[in-house]
């Protein structure tokens, strides 16, 4: 049974390729195991450059069409440079780029054209956390994070929730953000 539709593109969505790529994985589950890499180099203080230009994906290492480099520091009043936002405002970024993206696979997926989409992501962050002046009591990272969307298109309030919630339910950072995901460091020196 195929998945797709006689549809052109939607919303900067390639309908046909987006459909195309869930028969393949349905027919093939062993395309769809993926390993994104990011390689992280300390500049100094507290700015680091991050850059990801390789992965595996579809069965074979692949490349990005050009690198993504990020820069992380901290503002003055947390003893950085400014050089870029933190970490944890990355973070933010990315829920809203998941969720966005998400929202718009979705919505192409079924027919709804959207005029609008944009978000607000606020998270809330006590410090004594990571600064280890609590006694315990006050988690290193986000306490809570909001994202509050604005979506407007072509279907009824119901419809355009529903694509939202879609999203959520499968968003890889909104998943890594709400269930534990197991972190393994490693530390080679010399």
């Amino acid at each position: 049974m195929t998945l797709t539709p006689d549809r052109g593109p939607l919303n900067g969505v390639d309908t046909p390729t987006l459909f195309a790529t869930l028969d393949a994985v349905s027919s093939q589950p062993e395309i769809a195991k993926f390993q994104f890499r990011a390689r992280n180099t300390w500049m100094s203080g507290t700015h680091s450059r991050s850059t990801a230009s390789d992965f595996y994906g579809a069965m074979q290492e692949m490349t990005h069409e050009s690198d993504s480099v990020l820069e992380f520091d901290h503002p003055a009043v947390l003893v950085g440079a400014d050089h870029g936002p933190t970490p944890v405002e990355y973070l933010l970024h990315a829920i809203a780029a998941c969720l966005t993206s998400g929202v718009a696979n979705i919505a192409a997926a079924r027919g709804v054209e959207l005029t609008k989409v944009s978000s607000t992501v606020e998270g809330d962050i006590d410090l004594l956390g990571i600064l280890g002046l609590s006694d315990g009591s006050v988690r290193n990272g986000y306490e809570q994070i909001r994202v509050t969307f604005h979506i407007e298109g072509n279907a009824d309030e119901q419809t355009l929730r529903g694509l939202v919630e879609q999203s959520r339910r499968r968003s890889a950072v909104y998943d890594a953000l709400a269930n534990p995901t197991p972190v393994v460091i490693d530390v080679v020196t010399g």
